[in-house]
């Protein structure tokens, strides 16, 4: 039987363990940072205050279980340490190196650590790219030194690391952090000691403590990669300055923010890419919003200040995340509970409107005078016994996400005896937040409170934000893993390849910078996305002899390859009623534009003269340098730069993210139907920009595109302007997708032994349905041989599973399905699943697959066992690995046919399959 059962395997190896040997269990690259045997501190110094003097200090005075070797020419020892004169005489293999020497001196250093071995480095030392192209130099010889032996480095110019659950201190701070169970990463050495000052008097802890500096080599993504994998940390914890590696930071947090919080403070923004752009899309668009969107992808929260980075860590290990925006107040008094309200919405929260139920059971109790709607005022007598029943009923109330309770210090209101009645309620699933105001009178309750995991704040408003950012991190991941809705007739929205590369190709060999408006929307059309008919005249008798045939009212429109914006030099006319309207216009635009240019005037366009009661719409794209390409969707038409109502997002797009996209957007409650007029078809829009993402990440010569205005309504959408910007084609260096697209070259036809045709293909989001329907037909046999041991169907079918199946980066993995169309119901059926994973730290990657019972047999499992092989060659792995049960006799024939090697590994009790690429 064609299976394979997998399991996970680790990392790449440490100095001091035998010489790389793909049969062994491996450690993880940065194991040798964090989790060090031994380390050298190079430029270890006696001198008072010096950095090598601190660094050497910190690593004996806080014993990580490890050796430390003091590295100085100058000195026998160092601290009552034997000092050693190079990296050489170290007696032991060194794991880690941490250097404090001058930066001109470091390349050689790094080739010295490489030449003996070394895998982890912390070069502290500053005088890098900070100081200028001389130091940014200096930065890539330490690369390149570093490349050679595959070492990772952590700075240049930071404060160091530290694993206080380890006791490692490898930084020249003051002391090391309490052990918690946050990871805290920065780029700023400056705000990491000022944060280890404040955690310590508070009691904060931490799994990790990180400053990154640079981020020469060790960046985001390798550090929420190391994190996510560390069953010591809860949550991790950023301060960005800048993101460095776009596609790689994505990747990672995307993977992880489903199972750890991910919360960033992000400072410093540029309009840099505003200003460069040319299109209304491009002035639109700035760097920060790029950010956000990019945030908002892959599932990260937020936020603006240090208290709330720390305030966020904390509440969302404490509750659980609200479902929805909705918040319930119980207050014992007017005044705060309004505070709390204002603040709620202003920021896009709702108060909860008091289920009918609710509403009757609180009237039991509660005193006349009561508020009878939220916010709930249980008046200033209020007792803890009357705030636990309210909070009581409030907890099961549909309409609500989430409880802020208030207190005030009143003569009959004790805040100790209401904080032990309310941490019965401390996990309700939804959250609970409280506001204690006041001081030394309140203080008994906050600790009682906040022992409870029931957090606590000074301040109602406080509290309102921090609701608010939950519920947003809930709804960003909702829609990361949402899944998405596929069309009916899938095969009606692909695109026509050809179309589009007949259209491209003739520009972009004559190097033209512009499309015109006829090729922009014939490029449009070849992606589904509708337009008006447009055609081209040179002449006012071919004009006439166009408009004859559509019909009038007609529209004529300046047909160049050099001007931008036709309206800003006269060259739209509208509503032409007849011949000799349209003579006049041509001749209009002709005169005009030649004295502006005579080379820019090629003739007209003439459409039909739409007319759509509806909405004006913008859909565009621009570059941004971090991110690529970066679509927009708002508020169009004219004034579009005026209204500003617009949302930002990163292609491709599914449906799901598509809708997400509109929400934010003004315009999207008028195209729900307002005042009498009827919705639009939202889930044509969606598909609509579904495709035009499809666009941007398959055609990568198109720089900017613009289609101003887009016009919908509930009868169709039309766009009846386009603009196609085209990269300069001396730019051989362009932005790549900050998301990598769905790989269609891996689509292929294949064909059974019994003669069915397939396509073997790439996962989608979109399958989620079809893989519950595969999993549904499976026998235990077949499951039992792939994971090596029974799963139940409903642990196989969740959707929480699924999504993390269906929904992956392609960059870590490609998963393979055998999708069979059944061609009289045109339904799709999944008969096997392939799949490829990278792991963690390696240039390697782990297979598994299973195949229908109905279908074993029939040389499935061999060809995507062989399409894996070469879609491993093809992203450059260096090995694949796999686990196969000794009963399964069929699969290790597969493998060996294949040229995979087999080993008996004792530890996991099966059959390792390795297959060097």
């Amino acid at each position: 039987m064609e299976k394979v059962s997998t399991n996970n395997l680790t990392n790449q190896m440490c100095a001091g363990d035998p010489a790389h040997d793909i049969w062994k269990r491996q450690r993880h690259p940065l194991d040798c940072i964090f989790h060090p045997r031994s380390v050298a501190v190079i430029g270890a110094s006696e001198r008072e205050g010096s950095v090598g003097r601190t660094l050497l200090w910190n690593l004996i005075r806080s014993p990580f279980g490890g050796t430390v070797f003091p590295v100085n020419p100058q000195r026998h020892s160092v601290l009552g340490i034997k000092s050693y004169p190079d990296i050489a005489s170290v007696p032991e293999v060194v794991d880690l190196v941490v250097i404090a020497t001058p930066a001109a001196t470091v390349p050689q250093v790094i080739r010295e650590c490489v030449a003996v071995g070394v895998k982890g480095a912390i070069i502290v030392s500053a005088g890098f790219k900070e100081i200028g192209e001389a130091g940014a130099a200096l930065e890539q010889q330490v690369l390149a030194e570093a490349r050679r032996g595959g070492m990772r480095i952590i700075g240049p110019n930071c404060l160091g690391v530290m694993n206080p659950l380890a006791g490692l201190n490898a930084t020249f701070a003051g002391a090391i952090a309490r052990a918690g169970n946050v990871a805290f990463i920065s780029q700023s050495g400056a705000l990491c000691t000022s944060i280890l000052d404040w955690s310590l008097g508070d009691n904060v802890g931490f799994s990790a403590f990180v400053s990154i500096g640079s981020m020469l080599d060790v960046g985001w993504g390798d550090l929420i990669e190391y994190f996510g994998d560390d069953p010591h940390t809860h949550s991790i914890v950023l301060y960005m300055e800048s993101i460095g590696d776009a596609r790689a930071f994505l990747s990672a947090a995307r993977e992880v923010a489903m199972d750890k919080p991910i919360i960033v403070l992000k400072v410093g923004h540029t309009e840099a890419a505003a200003k460069a752009a040319a299109s209304h899309t491009g002035a639109l668009t700035g760097s920060d919003e790029v950010l956000n969107a990019a945030f908002r992808r892959c599932g990260v929260l937020r936020v603006h200040t240090i208290s709330d980075l720390f305030d966020m860590a904390e509440i969302l290990a404490k509750q659980p995340r609200p479902k929805g925006n909705r918040l319930s107040i119980v207050t014992n008094a007017g005044g705060p509970g309004a505070i709390a309200t204002d603040a709620l919405i202003s920021d896009g929260g709702e108060l909860s409107v008091l289920a009918p139920e609710t509403l009757q059971q609180l009237d039991q109790f509660l005193p006349s005078q009561w508020s009878h709607h939220n916010p709930i005022d249980i008046l200033g007598d209020a007792s803890s016994d009357r705030y636990a029943k309210t909070l009581e009923v409030m907890v099961n109330d549909p309409n609500s996400d989430g409880l802020l309770v208030i207190l005030t210090p009143q003569a009959m209101t004790n805040p100790t005896q209401t904080a032990e009645k309310l941490k019965a309620y401390s996990q309700l699933g939804k959250p609970v937040l409280t506001s204690w105001m006041g001081g030394a009178e309140i203080a008994a309750g906050t600790q009682i409170l906040n022992q409870a995991n029931i957090p606590t704040y000074p301040y109602p408003d406080t509290a309102v934000r921090l609701f608010n950012y939950m519920w947003r991190y809930t709804y960003n991941l909702r829609g990361i893993y949402e899944t998405p809705s596929l069309p009916v007739d899938s095969d009606q929205y692909a695109p026509d390849r050809l179309l589009a590369e007949q259209i491209l190709a003739p520009a972009i060999s004559s190097d033209r910078s512009l499309l015109t408006e006829y090729e922009s929307k014939q490029l449009l059309a070849a992606y589904g996305i509708p337009t008006v008919p447009t055609e081209i005249a040179t002449s006012d008798l071919e004009a006439v002899e166009i408009a004859d045939r559509f019909g009038y009212p007609v529209v004529l429109k300046l047909h160049s390859e050099i001007i931008t914006h036709k309206t800003d030099v006269g060259g739209v006319r509208l509503n032409l009623e007849d011949a000799a309207a349209v003579t006049r216009a041509f001749t209009a635009i002709a005169s005009k534009v030649r004295a502006i240019n005579p080379q820019a005037f090629l003739g007209v366009t003439v459409q039909p003269m739409v007319k759509i009661e509806g909405y004006e719409l913008i859909l565009g794209s621009s570059l941004d340098p971090q991110f690529g390409a970066v679509m927009l969707f708002g508020m169009g038409g004219q004034l579009v730069e005026i209204f500003q109502d617009r949302a930002l997002a990163l292609p491709p797009l599914n449906t799901t993210l598509a809708r997400r996209m509109m929400e934010q957007t003004r315009i999207y409650q008028a195209l729900q139907g307002v005042r009498g007029r009827k919705a639009i078809d939202l889930a044509k829009l969606e598909q609509l920009l579904v495709n035009f993402s499809q666009l941007i990440v398959e055609q990568p010569q198109v720089r900017e595109i613009d289609i101003n205005p887009l016009m919908v309504s509930p009868d169709g959408m039309i766009a009846l302007d386009a603009r196609v910007v085209l990269h300069n084609a001396d730019i051989t260096e362009r932005p790549i997708p900050a998301i990598r697209p769905y790989p269609s070259k891996y689509v292929q036809p294949w064909e059974s032994l019994k003669g069915d045709r397939l396509t073997i293909r790439p996962i989608r989001p979109e399958d989620e349905p079809l893989m519950v329907q595969f999993h549904q037909g499976l026998s235990e046999e077949s499951v039992y041989l792939r994971y090596a041991h029974m799963v139940k169907l409903k642990q196989r079918i969740a959707h929480e599973r699924l999504t993390r199946i269906c929904f992956i980066d392609y960059d870590r993995e490609m998963i393979l399905v055998a999708d069979h169309k059944n061609m009289q119901t045109a339904e799709h059926e999944i008969l096997a699943v392939a799949r490829l994973s990278k792991l963690h730290g390696t240039n390697e990657a782990e297979f598994a697959l299973i195949v229908s019972d109905r279908y074993q047999h029939q040389g499935l499992g061999t060809e995507l066992l062989r399409r894996l092989i070469e879609i491993g060659k093809e992203e450059k792995l260096s090995a694949i690995v796999g686990y196969i049960l000794g009963s399964n006799h069929a699969m290790q024939s597969i493998c060996r046919k294949l040229g995979f090697q087999l080993h008996l590994d004792q530890e996991e009790g099966m059959l390792k399959a390795i297959f060097v690429t």
